[in-house]
């Protein structure tokens, strides 16, 4: 159906327009995604927690946002492929579709995930639904994690699916899910799926490799899968065995050395780091054991975990374990953790590695999602969202029922093929571009900062909810409008933070040197271990003769 001159399907085609915009901006696609999931039990106040980095050296990093809308009866809306914007045809619009701020909804449904790939002739590409549309449509479509697993398998059936081999991670004020899909190979409509509901107390994780293997065939209420999961696999030569015994990912994604040692290792480590009581084997993680047992889906915490805990998992370069990424030649003399690309590189006939931690320099937006069953829908969900390193960015609590998004974050304000003041994503990668120079001194400074204005919004919070609640019994459009307000000051003012931040850096590291607390320049120079790795390397080339 035509649209005409309608306001609300001029909406839709702006809608489709960002869609591209973002698709356009994803030409690598989302192979180096990290996602953890937090149970009500396993959090310190009772709130779904998930994770998520969408890291991409291709993806300008920006904060969504869709309006709620009506539509026609028997609209259509245009669908483009989220990682290239190829078209990829129309669908059915439902009548109303719900707020979107991120990737968490009005009614606090939150949706992540990570692309593990999977067996490549699975890969449908007549499909008419991608990883991508999946998500930002169930988010505008359901209100709970099993109405978003619904949408989602029912839009693959109708339309099919287009991408590889998807993990989602899916929560609602009370459920956690993990689901994991794959479609079905081309002039084969649909997707083979299942869905796993994380037992309350428990957390899990998923980072680019598909983590379901044997699940209950007879638990709907913690446990869906499409009718022909296990079928399908024995049509295909994929699984012979009995049903009981049949595992998604060693059927739809057969772990090798790089799934394990790219990809369940960052799952390993956070694990190990929330539970250091299990002493999780790293046998599995290095991906040289063939026998090694896998790493298990979900895991108790020793400990309920914050806000403050989870934003800490996301934070990581294998610190303290053999894989610890400041601590080889290629850190360098200031120990920078992170490695330029290729992942693998080869002299002369080896081939060798980089380690692919969590915290990596190519993200371009990372979040962590807060959904409390104790508080009103618009002021229960908290999108905590960050642009690009993990490590040195600031997460600012974005209310789900603000109406607008600060301006250095929105979708327009900037590209990732000209610089601006402008964009928070060009700011926060300024400073910390910057700061990969004299790493383990700069990034003292960062931090200082960083937990300045994050322990500062942690503290905020709690007193934003009272009032924002006071609000809502009377005027639930006063309480929106009271936290947008807030929502967008608190961005653009990190923002403005942190270009300040960058020109104290500039200053205060000017051509190498360093000037102290009371503006003295003095000339540190390289760490001692560093002068002996010279020595050695260079022999007599550099040596005063005696």
């Amino acid at each position: 159906m035509k649209d005409g001159g309608n306001p609300i399907m001029k909406l839709n085609r702006a809608m489709a327009l960002i869609a591209l915009m973002i698709g356009l901006s994803l030409t690598t696609g989302l192979y180096a995604c990290t996602n953890f999931l937090i149970t009500r039990g396993a959090s310190a106040d009772g709130s779904t927690m998930i994770t998520y980095a969408a890291d991409s050296h291709t993806l300008y990093g920006e904060l969504y946002y869709f309006p709620a809308a009506r539509h026609m009866e028997g609209s259509l809306i245009d669908i483009y492929e989220w990682d290239t914007g190829k078209y990829l045809g129309k669908i059915k619009q439902v009548a109303y579709t719900y707020s979107v701020v991120g990737n968490i909804n009005e009614h606090q449904l939150a949706i992540g995930e990570t692309t593990y790939g999977g067996r490549h002739e699975l890969h449908n590409p007549e499909g008419g639904v991608d990883y991508g549309s999946l998500m930002y449509l169930a988010l505008q479509r359901a209100k709970t994690a099993r109405e978003a697993i619904k949408v989602m398998t029912d839009l693959t059936a109708e339309y099919g699916y287009c991408s590889g081999g998807e993990s989602f991670s899916i929560s609602d004020p009370n459920e956690v899910w993990i689901m994991e899909m794959i479609g079905k190979g081309p002039n084969n409509k649909g997707a083979v799926w299942v869905a796993r509901r994380v037992p309350d107390g428990y957390i899990c994780g998923h980072a680019n490799q598909a983590r379901i293997r044997t699940f209950p065939l007879n638990d709907p209420e913690n446990c869906l899968y499409s009718k022909d999961v296990i079928s399908f696999a024995r049509d295909k030569g994929y699984f012979t065995g009995e049903d009981k015994d049949f595992s998604f990912a060693d059927a739809y994604a057969p772990a090798d050395f790089s799934a394990r040692r790219f990809c369940d290792a960052r799952v390993w480590n956070a694990f190990r780091r929330a539970a250091p009581s299990l002493n999780l084997p790293i046998d599995w993680a290095m991906g040289i054991d063939p026998d090694a047992e896998p790493t298990p889906l979900w895991i108790k915490p020793d400990k309920k975990l914050t806000v403050r805990d989870v934003i800490e998992l996301m934070r990581d370069h294998f610190e303290g374990t053999v894989l610890d990424m400041s601590q080889d030649i290629g850190a360098g003399p200031f120990h920078l953790p992170y490695r330029w690309r290729p992942l693998t590189w080869q002299v002369d006939s080896v081939r060798y590695i980089n380690e692919r931690a969590v915290s990596t320099q190519q993200t371009g937006f990372s979040f962590i999602t807060q959904s409390r069953a104790s508080l009103p829908d618009p002021i229960g969900g908290i999108l905590w969202f960050g642009v690009d390193d993990t490590y040195s960015t600031v997460y600012l609590p974005m209310y789900c029922g603000i109406q607008r998004v600060p301006k250095s974050y929105a979708v327009g304000t900037g590209s990732f093929y000209e610089f601006s003041w402008e964009s928070a994503w060009w700011v926060f990668n300024f400073v910390a571009n910057f700061a990969y120079s004299r790493y383990s001194d700069m990034i003292q400074d960062i931090q200082k900062v960083q937990r300045e204005l994050e322990g500062q919004f942690l503290a905020e919070v709690p007193e934003l909810d009272r009032a924002a609640l006071t609000l809502y019994k009377t005027s639930p459009q006063q309480a929106r409008e009271f936290l947008t307000d807030y929502c967008v000051r608190i961005g653009n003012s990190t923002v403005e933070r942190w270009k300040k931040l960058g020109e104290f850096l500039l200053v205060k590291y000017l051509d190498g040197n360093v000037k102290n607390e009371l503006n003295q320049v003095k000339h540190p120079g390289y760490p001692p271990a560093w002068y002996r790795t010279i020595a050695d390397q260079t022999g007599d080339h550099l040596k005063v003769p005696e």
